[in-house]
């Protein structure tokens, strides 16, 4: 597919208000003040009619203006209500945000049926037609909005930069950031006033309503894929200079709103990074529930084969002979593999862990009789020692009835490092036989 020059400045345009609203919608991720962003962009409204009233212009300052100080002051009547009224911050926001969004949609309709200020243009954008206004700076010919855009963009660059320190400290703990001398509510209102500010220059691009998926999208995507400050705000930028592209491709191609579909390619973004993320991902929760579920199934069938073993014989037995201290039987009787999965719940998942357990060593299966190996022999005495001192532990110091104990001992065993064992063994009376009467493993 072949791109006009417009199209590339679409690109660039819709690239400069992704990112610069991604950046920003970082801190209102982190703050959990996102519906507070999306407050501020349809609550500022009133503001740029009214800079349009007073000026008679649609220039990007006087708006930039209006829309910075309605923006700060729907930040701050939210927390007003919230804190005088004792209303939910939730429910505050949506009193204030909604009334002004219908006071400045009744002005801008008065106000449109006189003069050359479109409804549609600021609810939805119209990016379409960014190219037609072309002006020259530096030599260069380019749209008024991407040079709108540009000099926003570096405003918010710099007001990152310049308070980096002061927006992380109080993005994650504005009580901590105020003991350390940062006035956490100026640096509160300056965000706001950069995100209306912000959300005011894309008013001509995207609108007061796609605007919203910009400042949440690509943040909330950014924090799924990392848990630190400085990638996450290079990922959110990268994540809508990337939906823009792709989103122009294919409003292109398709013939339908170019905003609409950048709006579309950061959702599907965020879908991809709600699946695949390496730590949040859906997938890799999965994957890691999935495996801690075959590891816990097959330590529970170690350990099951081990008093199985200790209770035909009475003492201790493995199934390697030459073990020291160990001895076999003649009337003890091992299990079949059909009779281990049945003793283990059954299904696929402990089908699957008899099979790894055979695969890593730590069980032998000869003339139908399932068998401890002399590694999974080692690894079942320690999963054994662990629950029984984990009872023991409990009994002594909660003061547990008997009854109690087998149920968190049973998932504790899994987790007990062989530190952590020792230090039981060395907090406890009697480190060699556990609350029932059965001996501990050494």
């Amino acid at each position: 597919m072949t791109l006009t020059a417009d199209e590339y400045w679409m690109i660039a345009v819709g690239a400069l208000v992704n990112a610069s609203c991604g950046v920003l919608g970082c801190y209102l991720l982190l703050r959990r003040l996102s519906l507070l962003g999306d407050a501020i962009a349809h609550a500022i409204l009133p503001g740029l009619v009214l800079a349009f009233m007073i000026t008679g212009s649609r220039d990007i300052f006087p708006m930039f203006i209006g829309a910075m100080i309605v923006g700060t002051l729907t930040a701050f009547l939210s927390q007003s209500i919230h804190r005088i009224a004792k209303v939910p911050e939730d429910a505050s926001m949506g009193v204030v945000f909604t009334s002004l969004f219908a006071l400045g949609v009744i002005m801008i309709t008065r106000t449109a049926r006189d003069v050359d200020l479109d409804p549609g243009c600021v609810l939805y954008g119209l990016i379409e037609f960014v190219p037609l206004d072309v002006v020259t700076h530096f030599g260069i010919d380019a749209p008024r909005a991407f040079w709108s855009l540009l000099i926003v963009t570096g405003l918010v660059i710099a007001f990152v930069v310049i308070l980096y320190k002061e927006l992380r400290i109080v993005s994650f703990d504005a009580h901590l950031a105020t003991t350390m001398g940062i006035r956490a509510a100026l640096v509160h209102y300056l965000l706001m006033a950069m995100v209306a500010g912000t959300t005011v220059a894309a008013f001509e691009s995207v609108g007061s309503i796609l605007v919203v998926a910009m400042l949440i999208v690509p943040g909330a995507t950014a924090h799924l894929l990392t848990d630190r400050l400085d990638r996450m705000l290079m990922i959110a930028a990268i994540h809508g200079v990337v939906s823009s592209a792709i989103g122009t491709l294919l409003a292109v191609y398709w013939n339908t709103s170019v905003a609409g579909m950048m709006s579309v390619v950061a959702g599907g973004l965020f879908t991809v990074a709600l699946i695949t993320a390496p730590r949040y991902g859906l997938l890799s929760m999965w994957l890691h529930r999935t495996a801690l579920t075959v590891r816990v199934v097959r330590e529970d069938i170690l350990a099951m084969l081990y008093r199985w073993q200790e209770k035909g014989s009475g003492v201790f037995i493995g199934s390697d002979p030459s073990t020291a201290g160990s001895r076999v039987k003649k009337d003890s009787r091992p299990l079949s593999p059909a009779q281990v999965v049945r003793a283990v719940g059954g299904g696929l998942t402990v089908r699957f862990a008899v099979w790894r357990l055979r695969r890593r060593g730590f069980l032998r299966t000869e003339h139908d009789a399932v068998t401890l190996t002399h590694s999974g022999l080692r690894r079942a005495k320690g999963l054994v020692r662990s629950h029984r001192l984990w009872e023991t532990y409990l009994a002594e110091h909660f003061d547990l009835p008997l009854d109690h104990l087998h149920a968190p001992a049973e998932r504790m065993e899994h987790f007990v490092t062989p530190q952590m064992r020792e230090r039981m063994a060395a907090d406890v009376a009697d480190p060699t036989t556990d609350p029932h009467g059965r001996s501990i493993p050494e």
